[in-house]
């Protein structure tokens, strides 16, 4: 990570129409709380997800703001975002150079570093990823952020008392993924200098992040601390290494590749976890965990 020292305190924010967030960012509500749950969603294909992450932390009766930044929408869909008591936040893709955004367009990067152990769905846009780093350009001391293919289980909260800057690894096929880091859930204590100090590292000359967002914050916190799978289990675990799954302790499932919204080849297989989505993105409560049906190994 960069040596430079960065700042625990806030630079006064350069404000925008009105926003108490910096140039970038435009709030529609003031923040409630210091603590906040974040999601992104780049394009209309999300809202499923977002709207079943939603409802799954307010299951959880969680004290911290439930914040969605987001871009590409009509007010139609950010009504149905607001349903669920979400603070909304219009974010702009990060103001990067023409060559880095040539680099990372869906197309070049796919060519360079195509997914070959899962189906990326045709709506996944590698370079909205980015607008991840916009979160450390909150208005919060401590944030969680929580991709929005993702359900929550059990309550999480205690994340918010895990330093920054903390991720699960990423492991759905073997045990070598102990060594890399997923960015579909993480800790993070906002902060504007550190925000521009990450802008700065993100976009050099020559920069190319295979996996976007999650590559870079892997390289920026070379630091990171793992939290547990529990804390961000992979759906593909569950027909891959089912010796790993637990229901006993998954706290947030992370429908990586394939969505639970679409249809896709890998239904049938994932099926016991699609349905479990499906029952809390119908409005129903989390079942008992204990008697759901348990991974067998292929």
């Amino acid at each position: 990570m960069d040596s430079r020292p960065i700042s625990t305190s806030r630079r006064k924010p350069d404000l925008r129409h009105g926003s108490m967030l910096p140039a970038g960012l435009i709030a529609e509500t003031p923040a409630r709380s210091e603590r906040a749950f974040v999601t992104l969603v780049t394009n209309p294909d999300y809202l499923p997800g977002a709207e079943a992450l939603l409802r799954s932390l307010l299951l959880t009766d969680t004290p911290a703001d439930l914040v969605v930044m987001h871009r590409g929408l009509q007010p139609a869909h950010l009504e149905r975002l607001r349903l669920h008591g979400a603070r909304l936040i219009a974010a702009e893709l990060l103001p990067t150079s023409r060559e880095f955004d040539l680099t990372h367009a869906r197309d070049a990067l796919h060519a360079r570093a195509a997914f070959t152990r899962g189906g990326k769905p045709d709506f996944h846009t590698p370079l909205d990823n980015f607008v991840k780093l916009r979160l450390w350009q909150l208005d919060y001391e401590r944030c969680v952020f929580i991709d929005a293919d993702a359900i929550v289980l059990r309550p999480v909260d205690k994340l918010f008392e895990m330093p920054e800057f903390c991720a699960a690894p990423n492991v759905y096929d073997g045990l070598d993924g102990f060594h890399r880091m997923n960015s579909g859930v993480f800790t993070a204590r906002p902060d504007i200098q550190r925000f521009d100090d990450m802008l700065a590292r993100l976009d050099r000359p020559g920069a190319f992040w295979r996996r976007t967002d999650q590559t870079f914050l892997q390289d920026y916190f070379d630091d990171w601390q793992g939290l547990s799978i529990h804390h961000n289990m992979l759906q593909y675990v569950w027909f891959n290494m089912p010796e790993l799954w637990s229901w006993e302790d998954i706290r947030i499932l992370h429908f990586q590749y394939e969505k639970p919204w679409q249809a896709h080849a890998k239904a049938e297989l994932l099926r016991p976890l699609i349905d479990l989505w499906q029952t809390i993105a119908s409005g129903q409560p989390v079942p008992d965990l204990s008697a759901q049906v348990r991974p067998v190994a292929a």
